[in-house]
């Protein structure tokens, strides 16, 4: 039988975690859409609770009415499928963990997970102030990152492994200066506010990303992505 009404309350409930990040806290569901992503959580055994799919489109799943389920998804183009999912929590582990604090930015969290992958981190551990990983803007930034790298929330720095580097502007040595540790936790702030003093303290290195003359700063995920690839690169093959 095929949904042909926005009102279903399956769909209510798709909007509700896309929308919610309370809905999506209490529920412990989230929401990815599009086919590219359905297949990588697939690739990486994530089962889906609920997939819809746009009727006629021969995907299969829930079938809803093509427009119906384009006024539940979160792109402006719509979709053909979107899947419901359980959140995976998990605590932090090394080598090569990435620790977030007051990162707002739900795409620079989605990247940052990307980068992890993509340069052999363990995990990704959210601090204080840090976008939900598991909203529609930072899955979608992921690009399927999202099921294949351990995600984890902590209190604060104090509950990710030893050694830190912490990444600051201007200060420290510079990242890829051989006497840092290989796969140590790296310890990435916002863009504007970057690490407060407190989180700097509990970290055993500071070091900073070179940058040309009159350069100011980096955004999260770029200065995360920089330096995973410097510890990617020292680790060797």
């Amino acid at each position: 039988m095929t949904i042909s009404s926005s009102h279903n309350p399956r769909l209510r409930h798709i909007r509700q975690i896309s929308n919610r990040r309370r809905e999506r806290e209490r529920t412990g569901h989230f929401v990815a859409e599009g086919e590219d992503l359905l297949s990588a959580a697939e690739r990486s055994g994530w089962h889906a609770v609920e997939r819809f799919v746009a009727a006629g489109s021969g995907l299969e799943g829930v079938q809803v009415d093509a427009e119906v389920l384009a006024r539940a998804s979160q792109l402006g183009s719509g979709t053909r499928a979107i899947g419901i999912f359980e959140a995976r929590w998990a605590a932090p582990v090394g080598p090569r963990c990435v620790y977030l604090h007051g990162v707002a930015d739900p795409g620079n969290v989605g990247t940052v997970l990307r980068s992890a992958v993509a340069f052999g981190a363990s995990s990704v551990a959210l601090g204080p102030g840090c976008a939900d990983p598991y909203g529609p803007k930072a899955v979608r930034a992921s690009m399927g990152a999202i099921f294949s790298v351990r995600v984890g929330r902590v209190a604060g720095v104090d509950g990710v492994p030893r050694p830190r580097v912490a990444l600051a502007a201007r200060r420290g040595v510079p990242l890829g200066d051989p006497g840092l540790p290989r796969d140590a936790t790296l310890v990435i702030g916002a863009e504007r506010e970057g690490l407060p003093a407190e989180v700097l303290d509990a970290c055993q290195h500071l070091a900073h990303i070179p940058m040309a003359p009159g350069a100011d700063s980096l955004n999260a995920a770029m200065a995360a992505t920089i330096a995973l690839y410097e510890a990617h690169r020292m680790a060797g093959p």
